[in-house]
């Protein structure tokens, strides 16, 4: 994606992130690793300015590197036992809205079928392969296109985005993984990491590139516009040749970054799970587990 102008950092709100997860046992248990995606990547659209995080009970050692997708992943180790493990994540973002704007679409690209550069194909190829689709998803995909198979790409996206924000309920589903997107497609429902699976299935069954992203959704408080509510939140991101990764929000029907705070993007929603570990004890120990994520906005100097 283009970047931004130097200019712009410091002028754009400041969005601070507090993320606490906290797991509860009937006993004392021992834990075993536990991986992290809780802080946000520095793309030329935000950049973290500050990161922290506590954990209890406090861990042997933590470990941070970077995935293949350039996301930074943590990972905790622990010796103590306890009947409660908490992480509680604190993280400072400058973000800087991102329209998307058929005019910076490169000319070859604003009609649909068009071809990927050489340059970007090979690292594309990841975010297009996929099965091949079932006859009803791919009729469903078909249907963004004009009856000659064109389209302008600009409404194309847009125009899928929307779609799914008006005809598919979006709803909380607290069960792990996502769905197979023709699950979603009978049901006309899901989550939003459904919803995100979806639409990537969508877009690589018409060979555009795309890709899954977690991070945090920025929800304004009607009360208080400089104080908000948050929550983890899964879209999409896809390759236009011209700007870039463009981000949609099918769940909500956004197009662009504003309000999204992108923490991981991935080929396949598995590899971005924000966190998970293991703990040793009987099934019976685990009691249950509370996130509550809160974001706060203050305007930059």
């Amino acid at each position: 994606m283009v970047g931004r102008p130097a200019s712009l950092w410091g002028c754009m709100p400041i969005l601070t992130i507090r993320h606490v997860t906290t797991y509860r046992y009937r006993q004392a248990v021992a834990f075993g690793e536990h991986r992290m995606m809780l802080r946000p990547r520095d793309d030329s659209d935000q950049k973290v300015l500050r990161t922290g995080i506590a954990i209890t009970p406090e861990p042997r050692c933590v470990h941070w590197s970077q995935d293949d997708f350039g996301n930074h992943v943590a990972t905790a180790c622990f010796s103590e036992r306890a009947t409660e493990l908490r992480f509680d994540s604190t993280i400072c973002v400058d973000h800087v809205p991102a329209p998307f704007s058929a005019a910076d679409i490169d000319d070859d690209a604003r009609s649909y079928p068009f071809a990927y550069p050489a340059d970007d194909a090979h690292d594309l190829a990841r975010y297009i392969a996929q099965p091949s689709p079932h006859p009803e998803f791919a009729r469903w995909a078909a249907g963004f296109l004009r009856a000659d198979g064109s389209a302008d790409i600009h409404a194309l996206l847009v125009g899928m985005t929307e779609r799914i924000k008006r005809t598919f309920k979006h709803m909380a589903r607290h069960q792990k993984g996502t769905r197979d997107p023709v699950e979603t497609l009978a049901l006309a429902s899901g989550s939003c990491r459904d919803l995100a699976v979806l639409m990537i299935a969508a877009l690589r069954t018409l060979g555009i590139a795309a890709r899954f992203v977690s991070g945090y959704l920025n929800l304004a408080d009607p009360d208080d516009d400089r104080i908000t509510g948050g929550n983890t939140h899964a879209w999409v991101q896809a390759f236009v040749p011209g700007p870039g990764w463009v981000d949609f929000d099918p769940s909500s029907g956004a197009i662009g970054n504003e309000n999204l705070v992108r923490v991981a993007v991935v080929d396949e929603p598995g590899a971005a799970v924000p966190l998970e570990g293991t703990f040793i004890g009987f099934a019976s120990d685990y009691l249950a587990m509370k996130v509550a994520v809160r974001v706060a906005e203050s305007a930059g100097t």
